[in-house]
């Protein structure tokens, strides 16, 4: 049986209101430095191009693929990254950009993988933190929306690759 996107969570309006400040805020908080955007695909990928547009700095974006999901609606706990970042890191600060930050894991497992890069630090930006699914903490600093609605998807968020392209975020039935 497949599955159908039923309740708007969070219309497209409030998440591009919500980009929009957060790309204020990383914008004060990063003047001066040299600041490199990870999107984290494929599910970040519609979230860092918006993100991008709203930070007023020169920056450099980049993508990096991190598998551990698959097919399934649950993690299955065994992190790969299957693409590293194709720009010198060294003396920058890294922000990664993700969809959603849920049970922590993956995010956790990036962190610590970059803070041992050269990079001058790491910070984590995720349109949607679900703190109460968290079983390994890992600190969120720029946060789009605290959600904690059943599985997600719409504006890049999936369910076997299937619904990134809705332009709001919806609970699937």
């Amino acid at each position: 049986m497949e599955k159908k996107a039923r309740e708007e969570i969070v219309s497209s309006r409030m998440i591009q209101k919500r980009v929009q400040e957060l790309g204020r805020q990383i914008t004060q908080d990063y003047q001066g430095r040299q600041l490199v955007l990870l999107g984290v695909l494929n599910g970040a990928f519609i979230f860092a191009a918006d993100l991008c547009r709203a930070i007023d700095l020169d920056l450099t974006i980049d993508f990096i693929r991190v598998t551990s999901y698959g097919k399934s609606t649950v993690s299955s706990g065994t992190i790969r990254l299957l693409k590293e970042p194709s720009i010198d890191l060294e003396g920058k600060d890294v922000l990664l950009v993700e969809d959603i930050v849920d049970t922590g894991t993956t995010m956790a497992w990036l962190w610590d993988h970059f803070q041992q890069s050269p990079a001058l630090s790491v910070r984590i930006c995720s349109l949607i933190d679900k703190k109460e699914r968290r079983t390994v903490p890992v600190e969120v600093d720029y946060i789009g929306f605290a959600l904690d609605r059943g599985f997600l998807v719409g504006y890049g968020l999936d369910c076997a690759e299937k619904y990134r392209n809705l332009p709001a975020i919806y609970s699937l039935e």
